[in-house]
Formats: C-alpha cells, sequence, structure tokens
C-alpha cells in the first residue's frame, strides 16, 4: 500500500524526525565522512569523548570548529524548506533532530530539538556555562588544523563543543519532550536516518505504538512492520516537496 499525501494534510501533530541524510543533501560531511587531510588518521570515535579533549583540547576544538566552518559555509536545501514550510501548513509541528548544524533553523523551521546537542552551542568544559562570546568563522585551512579553545569568561576553564560526546547521556530534558511528542503524534516522517542509533531510535517506534502514522524517507528502502508504517525511496530534497504539492494542492 502506498502512502496517501493528502494524510499529511489531515494530521493535528506532525513529527519530524530528521538525521544526518537531511544535511548531507546540503553538502556537509557526515561523522564518517569528515575524516580527510589532517584528520584521516583518527578514529572519529577518539575525538568525540571527555577524554580526548582532556588529553589534547586544541585537536578536538580544531576538528569541531572545521566542522563548524563546513556548516557555515553550507545552505539549507529543499527538504529544510519543505519541513519549514510544513510547519506553518499543520495545526502542530515538532522537529526533532540528530544534527548538530544549524540547517533547519535558517531554512526557518522554529523550536527545533537538539537530541545531539550543537556546534553553535559551545560551552566550559570546567562549569558548563554557555559560551557568551562571539565565535567567527574559523580561518582554518581545507584539510583542518589544531586550534586552541576559547576560555571562559566565569572561570577561565576550556570552551568545549556544545555537542554529546561519546559516552555522555543525551539531554534528558530534550529527549523526554521528544518522547512525549512521539507519543502524542498523529503522523512521524523519519526523514534521513537509519533509526539505529539508540535511545533516538525508539522515536518512530513509540509513535507507532501510539497509533500514529510513520513515514520514513530515505535512499534505501527501510522495512516496515505494521499497517502505519510506509517507506519512501528516494532523496529527502526530492520527496518532501512533491509530498507537500501533493498534500496541500
Amino acid at each position: 500500500m502506498q502512502f496517501d499525501p493528502k494524510r499529511l494534510a489531515l494530521a493535528r501533530h506532525v513529527v519530524v524526525f530528521s538525521g544526518a541524510g537531511v544535511s548531507a543533501e546540503s553538502g556537509i560531511p557526515t561523522f564518517r565522512d569528515a575524516l580527510t587531510g589532517l584528520w584521516e588518521h583518527f578514529d572519529p570515535a577518539r575525538l568525540a569523548t571527555v577524554q580526548a579533549f582532556r588529553e589534547d583540547p586544541a585537536l578536538v576544538w580544531g576538528w569541531y570548529e572545521w566542522r563548524r566552518q563546513k556548516v557555515l559555509q553550507a545552505q539549507p536545501n529543499p527538504a529544510h524548506l519543505a519541513l519549514a514550510e510544513l510547519a506553518w501548513r499543520v495545526p502542530r509541528l515538532t522537529l526533532i533532530t540528530q544534527n548538530v548544524d544549524d540547517l533547519h533553523e535558517r531554512a526557518g523551521s522554529p523550536s527545533v530539538l537538539h537530541l545531539h546537542g550543537s556546534l553553535h552551542t559551545p560551552k566550559c568544559f570546567a562549569c558548563n556555562r554557555p559560551f557568551k562570546g562571539q565565535l567567527p568563522l574559523p580561518d582554518l585551512p581545507e584539510q583542518g588544523a589544531s586550534l586552541e579553545p576559547p576560555r571562559c569568561t566565569g572561570c577561565n576553564g576550556k570552551i568545549r563543543p556544545g555537542v554529546v560526546w561519546f559516552g555522555e547521556p543525551l539531554p534528558q530534558a530534550t529527549l523526554k519532550a521528544a518522547f512525549n511528542a512521539a507519543e502524542a503524534c498523529d503522523l512521524l516522517l523519519s526523514v534521513g536516518t537509519s533509526g539505529l542509533v539508540q535511545p533516538a531510535a525508539r522515536i518512530p517506534q513509540l509513535a507507532l505504538q501510539h497509533g500514529a502514522c510513520v513515514v520514513h524517507i530515505n535512499p534505501q528502502p527501510q522495512a516496515c512492520t505494521g499497517a502505519e508504517e510506509y517507506s519512501l525511496e528516494g532523496k529527502a530534497g526530492q520527496l518532501l516537496p512533491e509530498l507537500l504539492r501533493q498534500a496541500f494542492a
């Protein structure tokens, strides 16, 4: 059975669960793809830990600033723009993302729930205060470089990226809000994510368990287990605008 786009127009509460595939269409390297130049000899898991930052903060900060540089040079793609438009088309939309960039916000989506934090919200490694200074576009070469992190104005501790590292818990208030939205929605779009990383992978499952329709949008087909689960195969930047066109024609 094919998904009827008109169900999108009839939905009262839509949840969008987005992953790396959405940002990849804007040319942003995924976590695993980003290992080029200086970084090609490093395991990303070794750079994304508290221990790595303790041992070499300049190396870790430089890698994340290189990634942030890539994000700031990128632009929202048609998938980001379609989701921002959808927020104004339905009575309620909750956007949950595993991405650490700001492309959803730049496309116009309000109130994005960042499960894995953001490259644009650094904080102090020592006291956890948000960094209040301005981070300029880093003048890093294409292959990347080590870069000393700025200092906290409160305690003089080193500033760390505002992302969730391996071994750290997801922000509990954000995760709770995501779970609550999944349980309350009547339609969920899972876009550009494999749905394998826990505990975030529970989000589509919770929606299904509470009677919602779940639509997976990915270049690879998704195995569907129930009558209310659908898989749309293709790029989000092509499928989402077409879904909106058919839903609200």
